[in-house]
């Protein structure tokens, strides 16, 4: 299959389009575009070339306007990052540590959802384990997606005052928090979005990242190109589809952390990861997917907006 990166030269909607129909008119029939960025980009070019199909990760309905119409050419999936944040607070506490920190990019609803399911996962497992009183979350945004000085500065403070872990969740911010990790012997990072430790653990400190939480954009694109290949495009098209455990085998969910790169111990194994996603695919354990208040916690949790 004859495929190709295009990259819009600019971070704006002009660019995207342009690119989009750069591709187009090189004769590309399937568009693949990752991100909430990419809504107007969408409005503006997926009713006017009917004949080209396009599937957006990580585009939901308020990045396009609630009334907005999915045409049958375009697919777009969202992802329950509450439930890997869950996954991820809940596993960094098992792991022994009780001082965390949460770094969101800006403040837009899948970065919330992350966030608010990271601090429900570590007040679970601070509760299960009876130690509510010593676990703490410092949660701020860097109010951007990238790394800056002023952000840096603040996970310095942040890790030099005895956090031990930051979950830093927002495209290239994971930089400042690790930047500032590295002069502290021991702090660790918890990627986002895909498995980050070879990124993060390759450009600082071997053994940085304990765990990521990860959505599952490649499983995604891939099922979607095999049902365009199969001719079932018809059961994708029109759609804005969330999706996240669509089964006990972690392996298998659109929501997830790594099996081989977090750093299992004896106090949470590969096995008790396990047994909690089977929980949560149950419905024994229910994360809450609100992104109207801070969730109510035993934990102690101290919020400092945004640091931009």
């Amino acid at each position: 299959v004859k495929f190709n990166y295009f990259k819009p030269a600019g971070d704006n909607t002009a660019d995207r389009v342009a690119m989009i129909e750069k591709a187009i008119d090189e004769g590309y029939n399937v568009v693949v575009m990752p991100g909430y960025a990419f809504g107007e980009a969408i409005k503006e070019t997926a009713e006017s070339n009917s004949d080209t199909t396009f599937i957006a990760l990580d585009v939901g309905a308020g990045d396009l306007g609630e009334d907005y119409v999915v045409p049958a050419n375009l697919y777009c999936a969202v992802y329950q990052e509450e439930l890997c944040g869950y996954m991820a607070g809940y596993t960094a506490v098992k792991l022994g540590y009780t001082k965390l920190g949460f770094l969101g990019g800006m403040a837009v609803p899948a970065v919330v959802r992350y966030g608010y399911g990271f601090v429900q996962g570590a007040n679970a497992a601070a509760v299960d384990m009876k130690i509510a009183d010593k676990v703490s979350v410092k949660y701020v945004y860097g109010n951007k997606f990238a790394p800056a000085p002023e952000i840096t500065a603040v996970m310095d403070t942040w890790y030099k005052g005895g956090t031990e872990v930051v979950f830093a969740c927002g495209g290239g911010i994971y930089a400042s928090a690790a930047e500032a990790a590295a002069k502290v012997d021991g702090a660790k990072l918890i990627g986002v979005d895909v498995d980050q430790a070879g990124i993060i653990d390759g450009n600082y400190v071997k053994g940085m990242t304990v765990t990521s939480a990860m959505k599952g954009l490649a499983p995604t694109v891939k099922t979607v190109l095999s049902a365009i290949s199969a001719d079932k495009w018809a059961d994708f098209g029109g759609k804005i589809e969330t999706l996240g455990l669509v089964s006990e085998n972690p392996d298998d969910n659109y929501v997830q952390i790594p099996m081989e790169s977090t750093q299992w111990s004896d106090g949470f194994t590969k096995d008790d990861y396990k047994s909690l996603v089977a929980a949560m695919f149950k419905g024994d354990i229910k994360v809450d997917n609100s992104i109207e208040a801070m969730p109510k916690t035993e934990i102690k949790v101290e919020t400092f907006g945004n640091i931009l």
